[in-house]
């Protein structure tokens, strides 16, 4: 039963995450169409005022810093969901142990191990975002 729960909500998840990431994807969809018809020409879009030219917006370095940023961001938010989910697995465990020292010690195991992953993941943003941002500004 416990085990049907949890896929349940695993697939819940992955349904809210499956709707949420093309929300998030299409906030800079405009920018990556002009970098898209920039790359290597000179052409100019003037229909929009705040468009850019293309003289402007050869900056390699610059698109792969938000194209990981992307990333990080997407698999950041994988992994967060996939660590709260074994919280919530770890805390129905230790909630149904009934007192075995085993079973309290797997479950608190998993609480520990999940919070470990959150605070690894929270430190690899740091990180990324730390080296992204020296490689653009050097």
């Amino acid at each position: 039963m416990l085990k049907k729960l949890l896929i349940s909500l695993a697939v819940a998840f992955g349904l809210l995450f499956a709707q949420a990431a093309p929300m998030v994807a299409a906030q800079d969809v405009t920018q990556s169409i002009q970098n898209g018809l920039c790359s290597g020409s000179d052409l100019e879009i003037s229909e929009n005022p705040d468009a850019r030219s293309c003289a402007n917006n050869n900056d390699g370095v610059a698109r792969v810093n938000h194209i990981l940023k992307h990333i990080v961001n997407l698999l950041s938010a994988v992994v967060g969901v996939v660590a709260v989910i074994m919280i919530i697995f770890g805390g129905f465990r230790y909630i149904t142990s009934g007192g075995n020292d085993t079973s309290v010690t797997g479950a608190k195991n998993t609480i520990l191990y999940a919070i470990i992953g959150l605070i690894v993941v929270a430190l690899a943003q740091v990180i990324v975002r730390f080296v992204l941002d020296k490689i653009v500004n050097s």
